[in-house]
């Protein structure tokens, strides 16, 4: 039996969210770049590679990764390169996009040799976190001003519009990329593509794929672009499980079941956005799970269960793909999760662990 704590990734529901992007790129003509600011866990790039077109990334690091583990288009985004990036970065990518024009200008002689593009911020997204809008007052994402674009748009043949944020609403999408049509309409059709960025929830259950498939087809025709999609959460929605360990239960005015792992180093979007984790189980015993750091507030959430816990079950915190092994951490030096890889055959395989090595050595 593997050690908890472990991420599994299952190859069989990863999957399903590949043939879903599989029809839309079909339908749609669009491709599809993995978001590896959302999901970088390169052992299971072997299996996305044959269905995504590529990688996006937001640092030096990330764009690395996509070049050298993914292969094929590598789109080189970040809020801002330094002198010191920006030689490297043109080496992996096969497109640049710029946050600004004043990035763009500054690396103007550097970046002259490949496409470049710019971001392009419209000033509205349908995120509900202030923390995670792009549009947000005072937002540093991204040109809106088209007649300032306009002024360096014999230097770009792109733009990258990244302004949905978990929006399972089709009607929704079609409504506000109309106003982006509306109201840059004029410097989209001076264009050779467009990414409309990640956060469309298009391997939701019931998502209408191929009305947006339809959509994207006619914005393409109709600007004469090619469309890229960045797909995070929708690439491997729904396809990891944290896998952790009772290790004590107490009462303090309610049963509490505490594991071998921790939100804070583990599952960080759950505190970021005071958010439950979530767990398929339900049942007549309910148990807040807790983390193990000394974090008062190091709670994956509140459940109930089909018996009562005790020490030594085994639990799973599903859908712990995104955001989860980019942003884990060492805090309280809690042992890291290793990641574990369910083969379509049902095996497992320990992809990596970890250890006090790699602790020390990330100290110092």
């Amino acid at each position: 039996m593997i050690q908890t704590p472990y991420y599994l990734i299952d190859r069989a529901k990863l999957s399903r969210n590949m043939a879903i992007i599989d029809r839309l790129r079909a339908g749609s003509g669009a491709k599809a770049l993995l978001a590896l600011k959302c999901f970088a866990t390169w052992p299971v790039f072997d299996q996305m590679r044959n269905h995504m077109d590529g990688t996006t990334s937001s640092s030096l690091y990330e764009l690395r990764l996509g070049r050298e583990k993914f292969g094929k288009e590598t789109h080189a985004y970040s809020v801002a390169w330094s002198d010191h990036e920006i030689a490297e970065a043109v080496g992996y990518a096969d497109k640049i996009i710029f946050n600004s024009i004043g990035q763009l200008e500054r690396f103007d002689n550097q970046s002259a040799q490949i496409e470049r593009g710019l971001r392009l911020n419209p000033r509205f997204s349908t995120s509900g976190f202030d923390l995670a809008d792009p549009a947000r007052p005072f937002s540093r994402l991204g040109e809106w001003d088209a007649g300032k674009i306009e002024a360096v748009m014999d230097r770009i043949s792109g733009f990258m519009i990244h302004y949905n944020c978990e929006n399972a609403d089709f009607d929704l999408f079609d409504r506000q990329l109309t106003r982006i049509e509306d109201e840059f309409g004029a410097l989209l059709h001076r264009l050779k593509w467009v990414s409309l960025g990640g956060g469309i929830h298009f391997t939701g259950e019931g998502y209408p794929v191929d009305r947006l498939a339809a959509r994207l087809k006619a914005f393409s025709q109709r600007f004469g672009v090619q469309v890229y999609l960045e797909p995070g959460e929708a690439a491997i929605t729904g396809s990891a499980s944290l896998e952790v360990t009772v290790l004590d239960i107490l009462n303090n005015g309610k049963d509490l079941a505490i594991v071998d792992s921790s939100v804070e180093a583990h599952m960080l979007d759950l505190l970021i956005y005071r958010i439950s984790a979530r767990m398929d189980v339900s049942g007549d015993h309910p148990y807040m799970i807790c983390g193990k750091s000394c974090l008062a507030g190091d709670v994956f959430g509140e459940f109930s269960f089909p018996a009562p816990l005790s020490v030594g079950d085994r639990l799973s915190i599903a859908d712990a793909a995104g955001y989860t092994m980019v942003k884990k951490n060492w805090f309280n030096g809690v042992k890291m999760p290793g990641i574990v890889i369910r083969e379509l055959d049902g095996s497992e395989t320990v992809a990596r662990e970890f250890g006090y090595a790699d602790y020390a050595s990330s100290l110092g």
